[in-house]
């Protein structure tokens, strides 16, 4: 990243247009979970079953923390986010470490047991962060270039 560019806050609406672009490779995400399933019992996943339902729900969640955690980790951006030029850094405007990209997931999905009022709460934060960012010491900025 040569180039100057300017940061803003996120909003709310464009936080959630990235999001609705992430649902694509997450989907792929979680066929990938129900075939690794399907392999690890040997082609008897029975989803009918508590077990069977936690195996699968289980690799989905891995597999989708993996994916925000490590695209949050290493660029900053998920492939939702790189199409609305978003990017999520702490607080100093650097790279977000890992462990603090892990507590922001863990986060996120408290936000969203919680009715998605961690996610709301950009709204009337001042800095337009989620529950998450806050906990996670992080920001997500809308980055235009110069």
């Amino acid at each position: 990243m040569s180039e100057p560019m300017s940061a803003t806050p996120a909003p709310l609406r464009l936080r959630l247009a990235a999001a609705a672009y992430d649902l694509l490779p997450l989907l792929g995400l979680w066929f990938a979970a129900a075939v690794l399933a399907l392999a690890i019992t040997g082609g008897a996943l029975d989803t009918h079953t508590l077990a069977g339902k936690f195996l699968v729900q289980g690799l989905a969640l891995v597999l989708s923390g993996a994916y925000f955690i490590v695209s949050w980790s290493r660029g900053g951006q998920t492939i939702g986010m790189r199409a609305w030029k978003l990017r999520v850094v702490d607080t100093d405007g650097r790279r977000l470490p890992l462990p603090r990209a892990l507590l922001r997931f863990v986060a996120a999905l408290i936000s969203l047991a919680a009715l998605g009022a961690g996610f709301w709460w950009a709204l009337v934060d001042a800095q337009k962060r989620t529950w998450h960012d806050i906990v996670a010491g992080a920001q997500m900025v809308h980055v235009a270039e110069t």
